[in-house]
């Protein structure tokens, strides 16, 4: 009977929200189920998280306890910025860490719609490292001088964490939880996938060059930032939309 219940209440979701939410839910879902795809989950645990358009701060994120290959546009749940269920059409409630880390930053920057916390093995590899990121790819060279950094204090549940986190982060849109994982953001969802894809791939590109044990090749100051302005010219030309569209294409044709 729970189960009834629950596919009855994500079935007249659609008919209660306006056609902008419902965009909001799809292409969030998408992110979902591309992040599944790419194995950058850790199970049930870790959250993306969306700006729902319109006045009101609210936002979207998973169900507690849904895998990311299982998130739909009609299961995710719309929170309001003090953490407060507005639709959970489930039932299954939040993450309360997910609520911890991504309130924080949809409140401090209301410009900033999209919310993204990983914990891959890469991620978490890069974030053990006391150096940190290094600049030996050209993935890497994404985030000179443009990557932020916030210690481990624990499970994210506490509070009064929010502040330091939005305080580490500043004004950039990526952040390596020490010791935990990665966290990017953008002024949309695409942006943020983008900003993501990259910094996974630099740690991937890391943890592999670190293990044959050979002496690294940084790149200089100079070169890093030419190519980080590179990056940062198509942002601004909104360039990651075309990354965007390809993964999505991807994924209706099952070919990733």
């Amino acid at each position: 009977m729970a189960e009834v219940t629950e596919l009855n209440a994500a079935t007249g979701l659609r008919a209660r929200i306006s056609d902008a939410e419902w965009r909001a839910r799809v292409k969030l879902a998408q992110c979902y189920r591309l992040a599944a795809k790419l194995r950058w989950t850790d199970h049930i645990y870790t959250h993306f998280s969306l700006r729902v358009p319109g006045e009101l701060p609210h936002f979207l994120i998973n169900a507690y306890g849904q895998t990311f290959d299982e998130i739909t546009p009609e299961t995710l749940v719309k929170i309001d910025i003090d953490g407060e269920i507005i639709d959970d059409p489930t039932g299954s409630g939040i993450n309360p860490a997910g609520y911890v880390i991504h309130s924080a930053i949809h409140r401090a920057r209301p410009e900033t719609h999209a919310v993204l916390h990983t914990h891959t093995a890469a991620g978490i590899g890069v974030a053990a490292q006391q150096q940190g990121l290094l600049m030996i790819s050209q993935h890497s060279t994404r985030f000179h001088r443009r990557l932020a950094y916030h210690d481990y204090e624990g499970i994210a549940l506490d509070l009064d964490e929010q502040q330091r986190i939005v305080a580490d982060l500043g004004d950039l849109n990526a952040l390596i939880l020490r010791n935990h994982g990665l966290l990017t953001c953008g002024r949309d969802l695409e942006e943020a996938f983008y900003n993501l894809y990259y910094l996974e791939r630099a740690c991937v590109a890391q943890i592999a060059a670190q293990s044959g044990g050979a002496a690294l090749s940084i790149i200089p100051d100079a070169v890093a930032e030419k190519a980080a302005l590179a990056f940062d010219n198509g942002i601004r030309n909104k360039k990651y939309l075309l990354h965007w569209d390809a993964y999505v294409r991807q994924l209706q044709r099952n070919a990733l």
